[in-house]
């Protein structure tokens, strides 16, 4: 009976691990040739989405994603290679509020009010990308967060009809970015299951027009 057990144990994570391995082959081909480094070598959209995440760890200390993807976006505006920023991120208490946080940055960092626009119902990526295509109306954007992130995002909007390009904040090492990078090959699963039930965003709402 032990022995069974082992096995069938054992047969579940074999399958647990070659799920894991074709979600993340799919994303990343799927992505391939569609994220960028440079501003040079950048096509130019007229929305660069930053998708939200959290400008401080758990510990307090400030979190380098939330700052390379502020970086990036300033850089991106700078080099007018989009025009408005969509920021989408979790807005889910008076106490924690993404999208808010962000705009005060990139002000911050030189890019006008007005050609901020917040999307306060980005509380995962499915969210972020299905808002930008059906609530705020975009057929194609930039999105703006570290490789592997854009990646994800790139394969949920081609399913939704939003052409997307991947403009990749810097990444942090792998050492640094472990949890990160375990949390990340299970969210590509789930991105699967999300097609497969045919999961809707928390919140759809007025359509909004971004000019």
């Amino acid at each position: 009976m032990l022995k069974t057990l082992l096995k069938i144990s054992g047969l579940l994570l074999i399958a647990l691990i070659l799920v894991i391995f074709v979600c993340n082959i799919i994303i990343s081909s799927t992505a391939e040739g569609q994220t960028y480094t440079n501003t040079d070598t950048v096509p130019a959209n007229r929305v660069g989405l930053v998708l939200g995440t959290s400008n401080r760890l758990t510990n307090g200390s400030p979190n380098p994603y939330y700052t390379y993807r502020i970086d990036a976006t300033i850089a991106l505006y700078k080099a007018r290679k989009i025009e408005f920023v969509l920021v989408s991120g979790d807005n889910g208490s008076i106490y924690y509020n993404e999208p808010n946080t962000i705009k005060k940055d990139l002000i911050n960092g030189g890019i006008p009010e007005h050609v901020i626009f917040l999307d306060y119902a980005g509380f995962r990526t499915l969210d972020s990308m299905f808002r930008a295509k059906f609530v705020f109306g975009l057929d194609k954007v930039t999105v703006i967060s570290q490789k592997f992130h854009n990646e994800r995002a790139i394969y949920i909007a081609k399913q939704k009809g939003l052409k997307a390009i991947g403009f990749n904040a810097q990444d942090i090492s792998t050492s640094q970015g472990l949890k990160v990078q375990i949390r990340e090959y299970l969210a590509r699963v789930k991105v699967f299951i999300d097609m497969v039930l045919n999961t809707q965003p928390k919140f759809y709402g007025a359509t909004i027009e971004i000019k």
